[in-house]
């Protein structure tokens, strides 16, 4: 009999979370998948970016909710790998304020990141930065070849990258949809050297196979904690694994866990304060040796002020002389991969402590929602009509507010 995260089909059926579970466990093979993607489309992919990369000046990495997460900790890479200036900007800000962020001056390559497609602010900020810029590119990474994203007509050269079927989760929560469209984002980013990116997916595969293996029970009983907060800890591309952490475990529990993201140095500015005994503090490590020089500091400053709960860390390689109630450590061969590559399997922990906690309090991980506050596709956002503002009218209006104004020696 089939059996996910420790638990057979049937227990899973009756607990409302096969399909989450499911689409927790198939993650280490989900991401080998993309290596033959990958094979099959690289030619196609070096060949619109040379063609987009000449022409444009900036880079926009977007999506809505979780999806948004993943531009956070890609931009960086994007960056450095392309040399282009790049932001990631949630669909969710494009749309209410698209003038803040699309020029009539600039050529730019959207990146759109999507489960579905079908969130109304996907398409629309597709249709916004079309009409607001002087030429956009698209680069639309899905899981859903129905999707409305997947089948938008562009005014401008596009290109849809689909997942393996397998990464469109069927539950509410998006766990392989988002890991999968995180390392296919840093999959493009290394488009001119896949060989050695393929052995890093080969290792962080390996790695996420140890978590399950070795530390879901380990995780259930952290989950099985009263804990009613949980903070989860960040630097770099960790921040946005971080973040989807925290969204996870927040709506599988519909709610009842209240969760923060921060990073290291950030949370000595005031989050730190959140901490009681009833919180969870879970440390997402960087194996960027000097980034890792302020994490470690941020775990000792911990000694002052309350104590949480439990504290539980995440690394490659262990830190030395720290302790915590679970350490999920990858390797003990150092450092094996990527900062940005061992990102990627440590969202596991976050989406396994989410789904056994669901299931301590009530909930079934499936449709963890009871009220219907949030579901699979977001509903009743209604997307207005965007009026192009007239940018010359605008200038004279400054021109009119200040042409009377003497200038003081």
């Amino acid at each position: 009999m089939e059996r996910y995260l420790g638990l057979d089909f049937n227990q899973l059926k009756n607990l409302g979370g096969i399909h989450t579970a499911k689409e927790i466990a198939g993650q280490p093979s989900l991401w080998l998948k993309l290596i033959d993607l990958f094979e099959k489309k690289e030619e196609e992919i070096a060949s619109f970016l040379n063609t987009c990369f000449p022409l444009i000046n900036r880079i926009v990495l977007t999506g809505a909710g979780t999806s948004a997460y993943i531009g956070l900790s890609l931009q960086a890479t994007f960056q450095k790998q392309f040399g282009i200036v790049t932001q990631a900007i949630p669909t969710t800000d494009l749309v209410t304020h698209p003038d803040d962020y699309f020029s009539e001056k600039e050529r730019i390559l959207l990146v759109s990141f999507a489960r579905s497609g079908n969130s109304p602010e996907s398409v629309a900020a597709v249709k916004l930065a079309d009409m607001l810029c002087n030429q956009c590119y698209h680069l639309i990474i899905t899981c859903d070849e129905n999707g409305g994203l997947a089948n938008y007509q562009a005014n401008s050269k596009k290109m849809i990258l689909l997942l393996p079927p397998e990464s469109n989760d069927k539950s509410l929560a998006m766990t392989g949809s988002y890991s999968g469209m995180l390392l296919a984002g840093l999959l493009v980013s290394r488009i001119s050297d896949l060989a050695n990116a393929f052995n890093q997916v080969k290792i962080i595969s390996t790695y996420g196979q140890s978590i399950l293996s070795e530390y879901t029970d380990k995780l259930k009983a952290i989950g099985e904690l009263d804990f009613s907060r949980a903070i989860f800890l960040g630097s770099g591309p960790f921040y946005g694994i971080a973040t989807e952490s925290h969204l996870k475990l927040q709506e599988l529990t519909d709610g009842d866990i209240i969760c923060k993201s921060e990073t290291y140095l950030g949370f000595r500015h005031g989050p730190k304060a959140v901490v009681d005994n009833t919180t969870l503090v879970v440390y997402l490590f960087s194996n960027n040796v000097y980034a890792g020089l302020y994490e470690n500091d941020l775990v000792l400053a911990m000694e002052k002020g309350q104590r949480p709960l439990a504290e539980v860390a995440v690394c490659e390689t262990a830190p030395e002389s720290l302790t915590f109630d679970l350490c999920i450590q990858l390797s003990d061969k150092g450092k094996r991969v990527d900062e940005d590559m061992l990102a990627v399997c440590c969202i596991l922990p976050g989406q396994i402590l989410g789904f056994f906690k669901s299931i301590k309090n009530g909930h079934k991980p499936d449709n963890p929602s009871e009220s219907g506050a949030i579901s699979r596709v977001v509903e009743g956002v209604k997307i207005y009509d965007y009026n192009k503002p007239n940018s010359l009218s605008g200038n004279r209006a400054v021109s009119k507010v200040f042409k009377d104004v003497k200038i003081y020696k």
